[in-house]
């Protein structure tokens, strides 16, 4: 009776021991190698370098830009409507030379990208709002008139 007892208590040991460590199988080889610490696929400025930004536009009104970018600033990607790296690059170099940016031609629609956006557009397309770096109703509604006044060059 007491070797059925300490069986028992040494079987159940082991359980809660294995079950804290991970399973009853994987109890004794939990501690054998050390975890491999794994590399994350992309990192999240990776991911946003990536995005897209249309700020607000159509993809039709998205491509009349990238035919302004075209015909002016050294875009050589697709005309798709989709407002990516190359496109925002291409769209700083305009606002490097033109509005003030002062910032890499890296392609990120970041505070500096838009503040410049949004001298360009209080110059050209009736934006009145604060030059913020925010990319406001206002804004948007600006880079509309913008991209349609672009349409005569696709």
């Amino acid at each position: 009776m007491r070797s059925n007892a300490l069986t028992r208590t040494v079987v159940s040991l082991t359980a809660v021991v294995g079950l804290a460590a991970g399973t009853v199988a994987a109890a004794g080889t939990s501690f054998a190698a050390p975890h491999q610490a794994t590399k994350p696929a992309a990192s999240v400025q990776d991911v946003s370098v990536l995005a897209v930004n249309n700020l607000g536009l159509t993809t039709t009104q998205a491509g009349y830009v990238q035919c302004w970018l075209q015909d002016f600033w050294g875009y050589t990607g697709a005309i798709d409507g989709q407002l990516g790296t190359n496109s925002w690059k291409a769209m700083q170099r305009n606002l490097k030379q033109h509005w003030g940016y002062n910032d890499s031609i890296d392609g990120i629609v970041g505070k500096n990208t838009i503040s410049a956006l949004q001298r360009s557009m209080k110059a050209h397309q009736g934006y009145d709002g604060a030059i913020d770096g925010i990319a406001g109703p206002k804004t948007k509604a600006a880079f509309k008139r913008f991209a349609a006044d672009s349409k005569q060059y696709c």
